[in-house]
């Protein structure tokens, strides 16, 4: 499928840069429609060329003036604002995985989904059937552990009794004939010399734990250290939302990735592919890069704390296509007793 000549990430800039230059409810129109920019489904040119660009999600008449004028004489690019550069618009995910349909029409999973055991918005079981309804194989129930008390972390006697209801969820499952499953799991805090926060005796408990930092995100000194060390611990088995970049906030940490990723390689632990849109991370540069580096394994969660979240799934499938990652590494292609079985052999 063709490129467009002025792709919506570019039109989202152009729409931020004109916004400074305009005062008022005009500077927040253009705003608002930057803001929206990147969840358009469809080429803003595309429509353009039909005068249909005000069913664009936040353009009006004016605004789509002005991109109708950008897109008949392209501008030249702004340089993006660092806290959005290199995110995918989904626009362009699909665009990818129209070319790669296998990507969604081979069975596989979400690895990183959230409950109301901690800052979610639903139940497990709920989250299970949206999953199950959106003809997932499987789902890995990951909140956080209790150190993210903002988040509602959960502590080891709160994890045992979740896992209980897992077990029930999986059973009734069962009985019914059928495969769908939820794996016992968590996002657990990791701290600077890569301890957990969780006692391992519980941890081992569980099918998959994802090592992840929730705290001094925005230092800008080199973290490298940081992430050997959360890399080398025993009990974590994917590396989440690697550089803890968000849209528009903080373009993630700082570190490097070379030696990270050869670290990865080496002790064998999955690297995460977060799909949350206002995440994206790795992004396609970052994941190219442990790609060649020699990243064994790879992990896509959707990061989804409600139902709708999980429809993001597919920008971390596209992140992997445009990075040259075989969905033979992808974690979420095996079956859940094939992903239990490596992260016990990792554990061992």
């Amino acid at each position: 499928m063709a490129e467009p000549t002025l792709p919506n990430d570019v039109i989202g800039e152009l729409l931020y840069a004109a916004a400074r230059d305009q005062e008022g409810h005009r500077k927040l129109a253009l705003e608002r429609a930057g803001h929206e920019s990147p969840r358009w489904a469809v080429e803003a040119e595309d429509l353009a060329a039909e005068g249909r660009l005000t069913e664009l999600a936040s353009v009006g008449p004016w605004v789509a003036e002005l991109i109708a004028g950008w897109v008949e004489h392209p501008p030249p690019a702004p340089e993006p604002d660092p806290n959005r550069r290199g995110y995918l618009t989904w626009a362009r995910t699909l665009r990818v995985l129209a070319d790669e349909p296998a990507w969604l029409a081979e069975p596989h999973a979400d690895l990183q989904v959230h409950s109301t055991d901690s800052d979610g918005k639903l139940p497990i079981h709920e989250m299970a059937e949206e999953a199950r309804s959106r003809g997932l194989a499987f789902m890995a129930s990951t909140d956080h552990s209790q150190s993210l008390s903002v988040a509602n972390g959960q502590d080891e006697a709160q994890l045992r009794e979740k896992n209980e209801r897992i077990d029930a969820i999986n059973a009734t499952y069962a009985e019914h004939g059928d495969p769908f499953r939820v794996l016992r799991a968590i996002e657990m805090d990791v701290f600077d010399e890569g301890e957990g926060d969780m006692d391992p005796e519980v941890l081992g408990e569980l099918d998959l734990v994802l090592g992840a930092f929730h705290s001094k995100l925005r230092r800008t000194e080199d973290a490298t250290d940081r992430y050997v060390a959360a890399i080398r611990n025993p009990t974590v088995h994917v590396l989440a939302h690697p550089t803890a970049r968000m849209y528009g906030r903080r373009p993630g940490l700082v570190a490097d990735w070379r030696r990270v990723f050869d670290e990865a390689a080496e002790v064998g632990i999955a690297v995460e592919i977060d799909a949350t849109p206002r995440r994206q991370d790795l992004n396609v540069e970052l994941a190219t890069l442990a790609n060649e580096a020699g990243v064994r394994w790879f992990s896509i969660g959707s990061d989804a704390h409600r139902a709708e979240e999980l429809d993001a799934l597919p920008i971390g499938m596209a992140i992997a296509q445009l990075a040259g990652i075989a969905r033979e590494r992808i974690i979420n292609y095996k079956t859940a007793d094939e992903v239990v079985a490596w992260a016990t052999e990792l554990r061992g």
